[in-house]
C-alpha cells in the first residue's frame, strides 16, 4: 500500500490564459493617479475603468460585448470635479455603479443598457459627508442599497442609497484607512490603517470588535480580506522589504494561522478572493505576473498554486463574479488586466476533458437578489447570500431600476410631477368643484380680454393726442386732457368748449431756479426778479394775417380794461431765493402742446381782476409801478390791426440770444409753438408800426420762434 506524497487538489493545475487581441479592448487611457487602488470593476454585463480625463475625473463603461479598438468618440461617465478614485459595482443590480473621488463625494451611477453618443454626467444619488478626498466605496454583499465609503479624513460612513441618508458613521481610526472588507454575510469588516493595525469591527455597534497590532512588520500599505469561514487573509510587507502574506483568526490574534514570505517588489498585493474554490490570487501594481493560491483547513493552511506570467506590468486588475464565468470552458475565474492603453482579459481554466457541466468545480454561488433590506439589516438581523446553479450558464437578471425614495438634496436635477390640472379626470375631484373652477378660469378669461381692449384703447389715445381744428375751429370734445398743459386759468374763447379745456395752473417757485432742467410740469418764472422791467420782452405775437377771422383765435390778451385797473401778472413770494443763473434751454415750460396749430395756443394772461387783487410777476418788493403789464394796452380804435403796439420787453438784455430758453420743448420741433415774442428790433431804434401797405406776416402753422431776447444795447 504506497502512501501519497502529494496534496490532492482539483485545482492543483489550473492555468491562467490570456485572450485573443480581437478578444481585448485597445485604446483606452488608464489613469495615472496615484493611489493603490484597482481601477478597474467587471460585472456580467459590464467593464468599467478609471480613465485619464481633464477637467474633472471620469471613467469608461463597456459593454463585455464591445470588445476590439475603443471608438473615440465613446461617451464618458463624467460628475466628478476631481480624479476618481474607486469604482464598484452593486452585487444586486448590474446597472449600478459606485464611484468615489478626490473631490469629497461618492456617486451612484445608473448605466443604461444601450450606451448613447452623450457623455453619462447626471449621478442618481450624491453623497456627501466626507471633508476630504473619498478613497474606498464597497457594497454590502447582501443587504439591499447599503454602501460603505472611507475617506482621508479617516472617517467610515455607511449610507442607504435608496434615500440618500448617512446610517452609521465610525472615526475609529486615527490615520489613513488603506482598505476596507465585508465578511460573507455583512456582519462585520475589517479594515487596514496607516496606523499599522488591523481592526475588525461591527457597524451596527458602533465599535471595534477585534483588533491586532502589525500583522505585518513592514511600515508599508497593508490589505486584509474576510475569508469563507471567517478568517482574515492579509497581505504586506517584513521589516526587511520583503512581500508576505498572512491568514489570521479575528478571536485569537496573538499568532497567525499561517505566514508566508514571497518576495521583494515594491508593488502593493492587491488580494482577490473566490468563495466557492476558496481560492485568492494575488495582484501587485507594476507587476507582470498573478500569482495564486488555495486555502483549506489543513496546514499549512494556505497552498501556492502557481503564477500566471505576462511580459507587460499591470496598472490594476478586475476580478469578475462567479456567475460572470464561462462554465462552458470550465473557466472558474476571469480576471481582467490593465495595461497603458488596454484591458486585457485572463481566464483561469481547470483542464477537463469533459464538455459536461462539471458540479465539482461550481458550486452553488451568490446571485443578485439581496437577502436583506437595509432596515432588516439595522435592526441586526444577518443572512447569507442568496445562493444560484451555476448550471444554466449566466442568466441576465431582470432589470431593475434603482429607487430612491426622497429626492436627494444634494442632486439638482428636476424632478418630473404629475400634472394635477381641474381638467384630469383621474383626479377624482367633485363635480361641483370642477364646475366652480371651470367658471372662475372663464371669468379670469373675460376679465383679461377686457383689461387688453381697454389698455390698446389707452395706448391708442395717447398716440394720437392731438387737437383738431374743425371748419369752426373750435376744439373736439374728444382731445384728451393731457394734450392742453396750460400755464394760467384764462378767459376762453368763445370759439372753445369749456368741455375740453383742462386749466392747468403752475403752483408758486417751490425751490431756487438751478442749471438742472426742469420738468414740463413745473412752470418757472418767465422772468428773474433782479432784471429791470425794462428788459421784460412782449408776450403778444405779431399782427395776424387779415385772412384769418379775429374770431377763430383765441386772444392771448385780457379785455381793455381802465388805464387803472390793468392786471398785473406779478408772482407770489418764492420761498426762497432764486438764483441768478440765467435759465438752460432745457428748463423752458411748455405753453402750448407741441402738435397744436399756433391758434389754438392758449391765452396766457387771465381774466380781469380789480386792481388790488392783481397776481405779481416780480417780487413784492418792487413798486407796483415798476411791474411792467404781461399784456399791452388795449389798442386804439384808430390803429390798424396789422400795426403792433409798442410793449414792454420780458427778456433780460444783458444775455444774449443764445442763452435764451425756448418756450418749447428741446426735443419737439421749433415749428410746432407758437412765437411769444416779436423779432428783435435794431439797438438803436424803437418799436415803429408797420405800414399800412405793407401786408402783414401771416401766422404760419410753422411757425416756431424762441423768446427772443434784445441785444444788450436796446434800451427797451
Amino acid at each position: 500500500m504506497s502512501r501519497s506524497i502529494v496534496r490532492q487538489s482539483k485545482f492543483r493545475h489550473v492555468f491562467g490564459q490570456a485572450v485573443k487581441t480581437e478578444q481585448g479592448y485597445d485604446d483606452i487611457r488608464v489613469s495615472k493617479v496615484t493611489w493603490d487602488s484597482s481601477f478597474c470593476a467587471v460585472n456580467p454585463k459590464f467593464l468599467a475603468v478609471i480613465v485619464e480625463s481633464s477637467g474633472g475625473g471620469a471613467f469608461l463603461v463597456l459593454p463585455l460585448s464591445k470588445m476590439g479598438r475603443l471608438d473615440k468618440n465613446h461617451p464618458l461617465v463624467t460628475g466628478h470635479a476631481g480624479p476618481v478614485l474607486d469604482i464598484d459595482w452593486c452585487p444586486h443590480n448590474d446597472n449600478i455603479l459606485a464611484s468615489c473621488s478626490e473631490d469629497t463625494t461618492a456617486m451612484v451611477w445608473q448605466i443604461p443598457d444601450q450606451m448613447g453618443t452623450q457623455p453619462i454626467s447626471e449621478p442618481i444619488v450624491v453623497l456627501e459627508g466626507h471633508s476630504k478626498r473619498v478613497g474606498i466605496v464597497t457594497w454590502h454583499p447582501t443587504a439591499r442599497n447599503i454602501l460603505l465609503t472611507a475617506g482621508s479624513d479617516n472617517l467610515i460612513i455607511i449610507w442607504n442609497v435608496g434615500t440618500g441618508e448617512a446610517l452609521i458613521s465610525m472615526d475609529d481610526h486615527p490615520d489613513l484607512i488603506y482598505n476596507v472588507s465585508w465578511n460573507r454575510n455583512g456582519s462585520l469588516f475589517c479594515t487596514t490603517c496607516k496606523d499599522r493595525r488591523l481592526r475588525v469591527c461591527d457597524p451596527r455597534k458602533r465599535e471595534v470588535v477585534a483588533e491586532r497590532m502589525a500583522p505585518h512588520d513592514g511600515i508599508r500599505p497593508m490589505r486584509a480580506i474576510f475569508t469563507r469561514d471567517g478568517n482574515l487573509f492579509t497581505t504586506g510587507f517584513t521589516r526587511m522589504s520583503q512581500r508576505e502574506l498572512g491568514l489570521w483568526d479575528p478571536t485569537h490574534f496573538e499568532e497567525p494561522i499561517a505566514l508566508l514570505e514571497l518576495d521583494t517588489s515594491n508593488g502593493v498585493l492587491l488580494p482577490y478572493y473566490d468563495p466557492d474554490t476558496n481560492m485568492v490570487y494575488l495582484c501587485g501594481k507594476g507587476d507582470s505576473s498573478i500569482r495564486y493560491f488555495e486555502i483549506t483547513e489543513e496546514p499549512p493552511y494556505v497552498h501556492y498554486l502557481s503564477t500566471f506570467s505576462s511580459k507587460e506590468p499591470q496598472r490594476g486588475m478586475g476580478f469578475m463574479p462567479k456567475r460572470g464565468v464561462d462554465v462552458s470552458k470550465c473557466e472558474i475565474a476571469r480576471l481582467y488586466k490593465l495595461h497603458d492603453k488596454k484591458c486585457e482579459p485572463i481566464a483561469m481554466t481547470v483542464p477537463r476533458k469533459s464538455d459536461l457541466f462539471q458540479d465539482d468545480l461550481y458550486p452553488d454561488t451568490a446571485g443578485p437578489d439581496p437577502a436583506l433590506e437595509p432596515e432588516e439589516w439595522l435592526e441586526g438581523r444577518d443572512e447569507d447570500p442568496i445562493l444560484q446553479s451555476m448550471r444554466d450558464g449566466y442568466v441576465p437578471p431582470k432589470s431593475r431600476e434603482l429607487k430612491v425614495a426622497r429626492k436627494n438634496v444634494l442632486d439638482s436635477r428636476p424632478t418630473p410631477r404629475r400634472s394635477m390640472s381641474s381638467c384630469d379626470g383621474s383626479a377624482n375631484l367633485p363635480p361641483q368643484l370642477v364646475d366652480r373652477l371651470l367658471e372662475e378660469v372663464k371669468n379670469l378669461k373675460v376679465t383679461v380680454l377686457s383689461q387688453e381692449k381697454r389698455i390698446c384703447d389707452l395706448e391708442n389715445k395717447l398716440s394720437k393726442c392731438f387737437w383738431k381744428l374743425d371748419h369752426t375751429h373750435s376744439v373736439p370734445h374728444s382731445v384728451p386732457l393731457l394734450c392742453l398743459p396750460l400755464l394760467c386759468p384764462p378767459p376762453l374763447s368763445p370759439t372753445l368748449s369749456h368741455s375740453s379745456v383742462r386749466l392747468l395752473c403752475p403752483p408758486p417757485c417751490p425751490t431756487p431756479l438751478s442749471p438742472t432742467p426742469l420738468s414740463p410740469h413745473s412752470a418757472p418764472l418767465l422772468c428773474p426778479p433782479t432784471l429791470p422791467p425794462s428788459s421784460v420782452p412782449p408776450l403778444c405775437p405779431p399782427p395776424l394775417s387779415p385772412t384769418l377771422p379775429p374770431s377763430s383765435v383765441p386772444p392771448l390778451c385780457p379785455p381793455p380794461l381802465s388805464p387803472h385797473s390793468a392786471p398785473l401778472l406779478c408772482p407770489p413770494p418764492c420761498p426762497t431765493p432764486l438764483s441768478p443763473t440765467p435759465l438752460s434751454p432745457h428748463s423752458a415750460p411748455l405753453l402750448c402742446p407741441p402738435t397744436l396749430p399756433p391758434l389754438l395756443c392758449p391765452p396766457l394772461c387771465p381774466p380781469p381782476l380789480s386792481p388790488h387783487s392783481a397776481p405779481l410777476l416780480c417780487p413784492p418788493t418792487l413798486p407796483p409801478s415798476s411791474v411792467p403789464p404781461l399784456c399791452p394796452p388795449p389798442l386804439s380804435p384808430t390803429l390798424p390791426l396789422s400795426v403792433p403796439h409798442p410793449v414792454p420787453l420780458l427778456c433780460p438784455p444783458t444775455l444774449p440770444p443764445s442763452s435764451v430758453p425756448p418756450l418749447c420743448p428741446p426735443t419737439l420741433p421749433p415749428p410746432l409753438c407758437p412765437p411769444l415774442c416779436p423779432p428783435p428790433l435794431p439797438p438803436s431804434s424803437a418799436p415803429t408800426p408797420l405800414p399800412t401797405s405793407s401786408a402783414p406776416t401771416p401766422l404760419s402753422p410753422h411757425s416756431a420762434p424762441l423768446l427772443i431776447r434784445p441785444s444788450p444795447t436796446n434800451t427797451q
